[in-house]
């Protein structure tokens, strides 16, 4: 069995491969057609070193950002990384089957989920495809928090200028990393007690898509977020369920 990272080693493979990315020397690590053959022999849980929680966006390539490759990362995509039930469970699974050190919510710029929530927010609604509005109601919470730190009630929505609508966009992206971490431990205390006993370190993080470069927020950003959850009567107590 392969030695698994640490959490810290695991977050900086993870910041030395986008830095690597970034600067236009990525090694592509682990893509070589015998690599794969050994893969399909092997157990992902001795080799994954970060659960990562991505938009569905076709501009944020989650292994080519981190210069990973084949058994690296165990990946969630959805679009606005959010975290209804099946993430929760996807989730669960990296975390507690495929034992990764380390999670990472990733949001990023211009992101067509937060951009979609937020128009509606303000007034600009239009026709959607019947399945997408559910997905948006998981966006909703970051979108209004971000309206109320830039005093959108103090605005007419109708006269909404560009620049404030970017700002606020800007801002609920990251409140929505923070929606996402906040629903994950809502649902999963599993994924609690991995963070508060060490064993998970969980981070979020913002990809800049025209500068391929990764901003990592502190872990006081998801502790606090995780001790709100907690405190909540929808917090369940038990981590399993009987299955079968």
């Amino acid at each position: 069995m392969k030695k698994k990272p640490s959490p810290q080693e695991a977050l900086e493979l993870m910041k030395a491969g986008n830095k690597r990315f970034s600067n236009e020397e990525s090694i592509h690590p682990h893509l070589t057609l015998k690599f794969l053959q050994d893969a399909a022999r092997a157990n992902q849980g001795d080799y994954a070193y970060a659960t990562v929680v991505a938009c569905s966006d076709s501009r944020v390539p989650v292994e080519a950002i981190f210069d990973a490759g084949v058994m690296d990362l165990f990946i969630v995509r959805i679009a606005g990384n959010v975290c209804g039930t099946d993430e929760c469970g996807s989730i669960e699974y990296g975390i507690g089957h495929v034992k990764t050190p380390v999670l990472v919510i990733l949001g990023h710029s211009n992101c067509g989920a937060v951009t979609a929530a937020t128009d509606v927010y303000i007034g600009q609604e239009h026709d959607i495809e019947r399945n997408i509005p559910p997905l948006l109601e998981h966006i909703k919470p970051a979108v209004v928090r971000s309206a109320k730190k830039h005093k959108l009630k103090e605005l007419a929505p109708k006269g909404l200028c560009p620049v404030l609508k970017e700002a606020i966009i800007e801002t609920a992206i990251k409140e929505n990393i923070r929606q996402s971490f906040y629903e994950l431990f809502l649902a999963s205390p599993t994924a609690c007690e991995l963070v508060k006993n060490g064993k998970l370190l969980a981070l979020g993080a913002f990809f800049d898509i025209a500068t391929g470069q990764v901003r990592w927020f502190s872990e006081d950003f998801v502790l606090e977020t995780l001790e709100e959850a907690e405190k909540s009567p929808d917090h369940p107590k038990e981590a399993k369920t009987h299955f079968g």
